[in-house]
């Protein structure tokens, strides 16, 4: 069992006991720092879904109201007008083969990848690089597009990928401990509505089994959310 520090235990006898409101949540949350730095806020869920079935997988993207208060780094392979239209809405690397053979060196400094169709013959050569780390450009992410300018502005302007792993969890940050609390409550409020709006026909159970908001290094707080 991993072993917390006097502060956090002391935060965590203060913290709601049962289940309460995105709202009340965050201003818990914002009102009970755990570290000195400007720590992450994330939205953790437990979902009904059964992952080892295909058909009730959830994934899917969503944009932020207030973006997640991060520097998002992203690539794209393209060439051509694709290319130079990605480098000027900001992404931090273009090309193709170039970019292909920089990654197979072991650079990694990003956080998004994005790739014309066109480009993805070759990017599916990386598929054990980046699948691992969920990297790998996919159109129903919508990393997989033509219009490579307007998919770098989206992810940097707080677009988020939200993807249930193998244990039934989603994880997603959803701003920064100096966002206002209406701030992380309107992302919040999004996110959820968004993976709401995923639910996998073939769930006719729960969908939600357990909604908790926390910081980087603090105390998790259960939401009160209902399918």
């Amino acid at each position: 069992m991993k072993k917390h520090g006097k502060k956090y235990t002391d935060i965590a006898k203060k913290a709601p006991q049962g289940a309460v409101s995105v709202e009340e949540a965050v201003a818990f949350v914002k009102a009970h720092p755990c570290a000195k730095f400007d720590e992450s806020v994330e939205l953790g869920m437990r979902m009904g879904c059964d992952p080892r079935k295909s058909d009730q997988m959830i994934r899917g993207t969503t944009s932020l109201p207030h973006g997640t208060g991060k520097d998002v780094r992203v690539v794209v392979f393209a060439g051509g007008a694709a290319a130079d239209a990605a480098k000027a809405a900001g992404a931090v690397a273009v090309g193709i083969d170039d970019l292909l053979e920089k990654i197979k060196g072991g650079w990694m400094e990003f956080d998004v990848a994005i790739a014309t169709p066109e480009a993805m013959t070759s990017v599916r050569k990386l598929a054990r690089v980046l699948g691992p780390r969920g990297l790998m450009p996919n159109p129903k992410t919508g990393t997989v597009t033509d219009d490579t300018a307007a998919a770098v502005t989206a992810q940097k302007a707080g677009k988020v990928e939200f993807r249930m792993d193998r244990q039934g969890n989603i994880c997603v940050m959803i701003g920064k401990m100096s966002f206002t609390k209406e701030q992380l409550a309107d992302n919040a409020n999004a996110l959820i509505e968004a993976v709401r709006g995923a639910r996998p026909a073939a769930l006719k159970g729960q969908l939600f089994k357990k909604v908790s908001v926390s910081s980087t290094m603090g105390v998790p707080v259960r939401l009160d959310i209902h399918d």
